[in-house]
């Protein structure tokens, strides 16, 4: 009696001789392989059956917006302390904007690992335009702490500019899972602010704006209390915040409480760090302490964004800045962007140099 098909052994002729396998392996592998065609296939078929009303997704994203729990999430909008300071919307918008617009596909998946990193691959499709975005995300395996492991143990140190050892130490579990969020959230925010409509961005980031100077205006006090009750809980005291401020809390003015908001978001969501924050101000007093603050925001202006020609120019001297330790990936932007305005990738780029000198 012949045995069942699906248990039948297959030999194949190959360069080094022959090899005999199940045929259950091809079987399995053929099945593999027609599911995942099978939902992709599904997934443009929706799209084709229930395409998106662009006046429906506006209408969606304003309400949205209009939400005080929103407007006020630290991930929906931030500004981070770079140059005369850099706004943005942030993954939480994202994520509620590809919602609202449906037929928005993101995938994730790793391409590469070793003992030192890992290497994830996130791409953002909108199906309706069949346009695909991808982006590669390095993660390293390691985290830099202020003492080495318990056992005495670390990969290299370096001096802080407050002259502390810093230690750069194997990652444990919890921290690479959080690296590893961190960047694939990044990259996503980066990858779907390309399909979301400009026009769209532009209101949305008016109207959060809006909702929280309208919040800060009506009750500055509870701001402020909210605020400090927020900084405190990433280790940033109420001093630290009148050095930043240049006068106490209790003088803040609406905007200056919305710009806080927007440094804590950026802090919280590892865009940036109290010392880079400080940082940023030292320079910016230094180079234009004298300067109105009705000229600064002209003076924001006349700043182009580098091209990727005036990238590739730069990218040797800047890399070796940061391979160097001269500076840190945060104040190499900062200084960049004294003079021109960086892309998220280009930032991105940047920021992985200091994995590379690790």
């Amino acid at each position: 009696m012949n045995a069942p098909a699906q248990n039948a052994l297959t030999v194949r002729q190959e360069f080094g001789g022959t090899s005999t396998s199940l045929a259950l392996q091809e079987t399995s592998s053929t099945a593999v392989a027609a599911q995942a065609k099978a939902m992709v296939e599904a997934r443009y078929v929706m799209a084709l059956q229930r395409p998106r009303n662009w006046d429906q997704v506006r209408q969606d994203l304003m309400k949205e917006c209009k939400r005080p729990s929103f407007a006020h999430n630290k991930s929906a909008y931030y500004r981070k302390p770079i140059g005369q300071g850099v706004e943005g919307l942030g993954i939480r918008f994202v994520e509620v904007a590809m919602r609202c617009m449906t037929n928005v596909l993101i995938e994730t998946s790793m391409v590469f690992e070793d003992a030192s990193k890992e290497i994830h691959r996130v791409s953002v499709t909108d199906l309706e335009s069949n346009v695909t975005y991808p982006l590669d995300v390095r993660v390293s395996k390691t985290v830099e702490r202020s003492k080495p492991m318990d056992d005495g143990s670390y990969i290299s140190v370096r001096t802080n500019s407050y002259n502390k050892p810093v230690f750069t130490v194997t990652a444990n579990d919890d921290d690479l899972l959080n690296k590893r969020a961190a960047q694939i959230s990044k990259a996503i925010r980066t990858l779907g602010l390309r399909i979301i409509p400009g026009d769209m961005q532009d209101e949305a980031e008016e109207i959060i704006k809006r909702v929280r100077l309208d919040e800060a205006a009506r009750d500055p006090d509870a701001e402020r209390k909210k605020l400090a009750d927020a900084f405190a809980g990433i280790g940033v005291k109420v001093a630290d915040l009148v050095d930043y401020l240049g006068h106490s809390l209790d003088a803040c003015s609406p905007n200056e409480l919305v710009d806080l908001r927007g440094v804590y978001g950026a802090i919280k969501d590892g865009e940036a760090t109290w010392k880079s924050v400080m940082e940023n101000k030292a320079e910016q007093d230094g180079a234009g302490g004298k300067r109105s603050d009705s000229a600064a925001p002209s003076a924001k202006k006349e700043l182009s964004t580098c091209t990727a020609d005036e990238f590739e120019a730069k990218k040797a001297e800047w890399r070796k800045v940061i391979i160097d330790k001269k500076k840190t990936p945060g104040a190499l932007i900062a200084t960049i962007q004294t003079k021109v305005l960086l892309t998220e990738e280009q930032k991105l780029t940047i920021d992985s140099w200091a994995h590379e000198a690790e």
